[in-house]
C-alpha cells in the first residue's frame, strides 16, 4: 500500500476512477489519449494492486504548475490518501523548482487545510486559460482557484 508514479498499465484504472467523478460533474473527464500523453504527470495510491487514488502535477510555466485529476475512490475518502497524493505532488514541484502550484476545484476546504489559499481565477496567467478553452465548462467555470507557494509551504 502506498504512492508511486503511474505506469501505462494503469491508464484504464485511472480513467475509470477519474471519469466516474466526471460523470457526476465533479471533475473533468480524461480521454485515454490524454492520459497516455500525460502519464508521467500522474501519481497513484495503490492498495493491494487496486488504484484507490490518483492525482497529477501539470507544469504550465517555469513558475507555475497545476494539480489536476485528484480523485480518491469513494470507499477510501477521509483516510488521508488525498493529502498524501497532494504532498507528493508538491514535493515534486519543489524538486523541479516550481514555486507556485494551484488547483481549480470544488473542494476548496480540502486544499485550504493543506495550506492553499483562495485566489481570483482572473489573477492566474493567460497560459492557464489556454487549456480551459477545451473544457465543457468554458467560459462559465464555477470551480474555485486555490494556490500555494511551495517554498513557504512548510514554514
Amino acid at each position: 500500500m502506498g504512492i508511486r508514479t503511474a505506469k501505462l498499465a494503469d491508464i484504464e484504472r485511472i480513467q475509470s476512477l477519474v471519469n466516474g467523478f466526471a460523470e457526476e460533474g465533479l471533475m473533468l473527464a480524461r480521454s485515454r489519449h490524454t492520459l497516455c500523453e500525460h502519464i508521467r504527470e500522474f501519481m497513484v495510491y495503490e492498495n493491494e494492486e487496486e488504484i484507490i487514488g490518483v492525482g497529477a502535477l501539470h507544469i504550465l510555466w517555469d513558475d507555475l504548475a497545476e494539480i489536476q485529476a485528484l480523485a480518491i475512490n469513494k470507499g477510501h475518502q477521509g483516510q488521508g490518501i488525498g493529502k498524501i497524493i497532494v504532498a507528493s505532488l508538491l514535493q515534486e514541484a519543489e524538486e523541479l523548482g516550481v514555486p507556485k502550484v494551484f488547483a481549480l476545484t470544488y473542494q476548496s476546504e480540502f486544499f485550504f487545510h493543506l495550506g492553499f489559499h483562495g485566489v481570483n481565477k482572473e489573477e492566474l496567467p493567460q497560459k492557464v486559460w489556454q487549456e480551459c478553452l477545451y473544457c465543457v465548462k468554458f467560459p462559465n467555470c464555477d470551480e474555485n482557484a486555490m494556490l500555494i507557494d511551495v517554498k513557504n509551504e512548510e514554514e
